[in-house]
């Protein structure tokens, strides 16, 4: 089932660090099968709160997700992004094909 890291960046320093980071990361995603599908893009919040920037990977399975933060070459780069910026990431399984929000406790009824 799908995974995603999910990061939710309040400050970001835009230094030599964090552009470092960014050339480097793609090549860590690689070999887990992960790809960036949001990346601090514009939001248009409609409800609530917002401030930061949203990125979301995804990646073919949580174990990969998991495998990937705690890669060597991912753990090589954390720093240039933790040293540089603050913020809450996350890894988070997604839902099975075909899955209805109304059965989740439909089914357990």
């Amino acid at each position: 089932m799908t995974a995603y890291a999910l990061g939710h960046l309040h400050s970001v320093d835009f230094g030599p660090q964090i552009i470092e980071y960014l050339q480097r990361i793609d090549a860590t995603l690689d070999l887990f099968g992960g790809r960036f599908l949001i990346h601090g893009n514009p939001i248009d919040l409609r409800e609530g709160s917002w401030a930061g920037d949203l990125i979301i990977i995804e990646f073919p399975d949580l174990a990969r997700a998991q495998a990937w933060y705690d890669s060597p070459a991912y753990r090589e780069i954390l720093p240039l992004r933790t040293d540089n910026s603050v913020g809450d990431v996350l890894l988070v399984g997604g839902v099975p094909d075909g899955y209805r929000a109304g059965q989740r406790f439909a089914d357990a009824a």
